[in-house]
This record gives structure tokens, C-alpha cells and sequence, in this order.
């Protein structure tokens, strides 16, 4: 079966045959994990689910879909010596590609893109957080296959819609709108994180999708949008890939890439451009973006807590509580979320779990670097 529109439709000869390469984005900061996720050991590197850190579970999810000899991680140039030492044996080390300065994803996926396509040729590339959690990897790796199949046959931007479970208002979303002969459905438009009342109703209307933030398309499609869609980004980027695979590639890298454009891929490709397909995921996904997604990791308690290390609780009710060395002990408190590290406490309603970045944001106002 073809799907239709625009796209150009591979023949059987070359159906199947591209190369696959995973890209792993691990340049952030993780500041709404704050006090556990700080600036010289952010969340990517933190064991949150008790089994390995959150990015080498990301490269073994990987790893089943893609060789491991071609997965790459894009990380910032301050975090690439723990990089290598965390995910050693797993990732070639010249696969770890550091950031000189942050420029959000669009640069990350431009510098993974045009290094694929300038040193091993054309290929697909699927690209992930490294911080997402997923609980059915059966149905995970299913999509993942389907998605790189969609990529393989047409020339679509294809990303991963998670059927939403509740009106989640820290999450954008994605509305579909045509399904067409495969299975798949174009991509309406990208939303931002709604209220809670529009995003009930996104879920009574049934066409929108939570955002995953996972992508899979050919390096030389997503360049191609790059060049059309983010010209000044393209042409930093075409200066960095003509400097690959000689001496100057360290020092024209170091030079242009503090001067990208800081855009996100969301909103400087994804919204814009008229060939994005989404298919539907619904493994058990979770951004781990804040302390209260601790609750798709744990089990609750009888009184509904997430409970990890020493603790008391008496007549507490649905709070979240992480001690990492010393006994936490509340009384008659709900709705908590309660955190304590080396030289840190974090107390605050499950309601602002997103507004734990503020209090980093505030310690670098008042030059509190200690804590960040």
C-alpha cells in the first residue's frame, strides 16, 4: 500500500535499504528536577526508575530499532566528558556529538542531520529525548518500526502522537486530521500546552494527540525543510557540514554554532511544514518532565503516596516524597511534593511541580550557584 500525497514514493529496489541511525538529544537541564538534577549532573543522568541512568535506558529502548554502532548523542560541550563516561560500551565515542553553546533542538537535530549525511551518507534518523520513560516496550518498539517504514517510503516528516489519558496541561499536543491508505494521519496543526478546560476538550474531540517530542524522517528531508523553512539556521549549518571530515571541523564548529538561531524544531519546522505525519502511540509514555511523574514510575502507597527512600508518614494523602539520605517524616499533609538531597529541601504543591524551574531561575538572579 502507497500513501498518498505529494511525497515521492520509493521504489521496491530501494524500499527498505537506507541505513538507520538513532539520535539521542541530552543537552538540557533538567530544572524542574531540581534539587536532584543540577547543572554538573542534570536529569539525563539521574537513576529515577531503579533500573540504569534515564539516557542509557534511552539507548537500550534505541537500540532495539537501530544498530547500536549508529546511534549518535548530542549533548552540551560542559556535560560531554560525563557523557562518555556514563554511557561507556554503549555508544562509539566519536558518536557523541557536544554542543559548543545551547541553541535548542533545531540546531541539535541540524548538527546530527549534517553530520549523518556528510560522513555516512543519506539515511533515517530517529530521533528521541533522553529522558522519557516507557512501560510497554513491546508496543513502543512497534510503533517505532511502523514510524521508520513511514519515513522509509515517503519523503514525510513523521513523529509520534501519544494517545492522551487525561487533560494534561503541561504537554502540547498535536490535532490529525486526513487518514490516509497506511494508517497514518496528517498532522492538522501543534498546539501549545493548553488549559485545563481546553484540554478536556481536546480529549472529548478524539484528534489530538500529546506531543512526544519523537522524531523519524531522512537526514536529507529534515535538511531540506531546514533550507527552506530556517534559512539563516541552513546556512551555519551548511558552513559546518563543508568543514566536516577536515582539520578545520573542531574550530569552524566552536566558531558557528554559538551563532545559530535559537528556535525549537517544534515551532520553527513541525508547525510550519505541510508534510508531517503522526502516528498514534499508546505504550505507556511519560516525559518525566517533573516531580509528579514519579507517579507513572512508582507504585502508590494505601493513601496514595510515592514513597522512595527513608520515610514516615503519618496520615499523609497523595504526596510525592524523595529522601536521598536523610528520613523524611510528614504528618497530616496532602497533595505534597516533597524533596530532600545533600544540602537541598523541596516543598511544594503537586499543583506547581511545573514551577520548580522558577526557584532555579531565582538562585541565578540572586547568584546562588552553589545550588544550580
Amino acid at each position: 500500500m502507497l500513501i498518498s500525497g505529494s511525497a515521492r514514493i520509493l521504489t521496491m529496489q530501494d524500499w527498505r535499504i537506507m541505513n538507520r541511525f538513532g539520535v539521542i538529544m541530552a543537552g538540557g537541564g533538567g530544572t524542574r528536577f531540581w534539587p536532584l538534577s543540577r547543572k554538573d549532573l542534570p536529569k539525563q543522568f539521574l537513576n529515577l526508575t531503579g533500573t540504569d541512568l534515564m539516557v542509557n535506558e534511552t539507548i537500550d529502548r534505541m537500540a532495539l530499532s537501530v544498530p547500536g554502532k549508529d546511534i549518535f548523542i548530542v549533548t552540551n560541550a560542559s556535560q560531554a566528558d560525563l557523557m562518555l563516561s556514563s554511557t561507556d560500551g554503549r555508544v562509539d565515542k566519536d558518536h557523541i556529538l557536544a554542543e559548543p553553546a545551547a541553541r535548542n533542538t533545531s540546531a541539535c537535530i541540524g548538527y546530527a542531520a549534517m553530520e549523518i549525511v556528510k560522513k555516512y551518507g543519506d539515511g533515517i534518523m530517529c530521533i528521541l529525548p533522553s529522558d522519557h520513560y516507557i512501560k510497554n516496550m513491546e508496543g513502543y518498539t512497534a510503533v517505532i518500526e511502523e514510524a521508520f517504514l513511514a519515513a522509509e517510503k515517503t519523503d514525510h516528516l513523521v513523529t509520534i502522537g501519544i494517545r492522551p489519558d487525561f487533560p494534561a496541561t503541561g504537554y502540547g499536543y498535536i490535532k490529525r486530521s486526513t487518514r490516509l491508505q497506511d494508517g497514518y494521519h496528517k498532522a492538522d496543526d501543534f498546539v501549545e500546552k493548553p488549559d485545563v478546560r481546553t484540554a478536556k476538550e481536546y480529549i472529548k474531540d478524539g484528534n489530538y494527540l500529546w506531543n512526544s517530542g519523537m522524531f523519524i524522517w531522512k537526514a536529507s528531508t529534515i535538511l531540506k525543510h531546514f533550507k527552506d523553512l530556517l534559512p539563516d539556521i541552513y546556512v551555519c549549518l551548511e558552513e559546518i557540514g563543508n568543514a566536516m571530515n577536515t582539520e578545520q571541523e573542531e574550530s569552524v564548529i566552536a566558531r558557528i554554532y554559538p551563532e545559530i538561531p535559537k528556535i525549537s524544531i517544534d515551532y520553527g519546522i513541525m508547525e510550519r511544514s505541510q508534510d508531517v505525519l503522526v502516528l498514534e502511540g499508546n505504550f505507556g509514555w511519560n516525559d518525566v518532565g517533573s516531580w509528579d511523574a514519579l507517579q507513572a514510575l512508582y507504585d502508590e502507597d494505601e493513601n496514595g503516596n510515592i514513597i522512595y527512600g527513608d520515610q514516615i508518614h503519618i496520615d499523609t494523602k497523595n504526596c510525592i516524597a524523595y529522601a536521598k539520605n536523610k528520613l523524611i517524616a510528614a504528618i497530616g499533609v496532602e497533595d505534597l511534593i516533597i524533596v530532600e538531597t545533600d544540602d537541598a529541601v523541596l516543598v511544594c504543591h503537586k499543583d506547581k511541580a511545573q514551577d520548580v524551574k522558577k526557584v532555579v531561575e531565582g538562585l541565578g538572579e540572586l547568584g546562588r550557584t552553589e545550588y544550580l
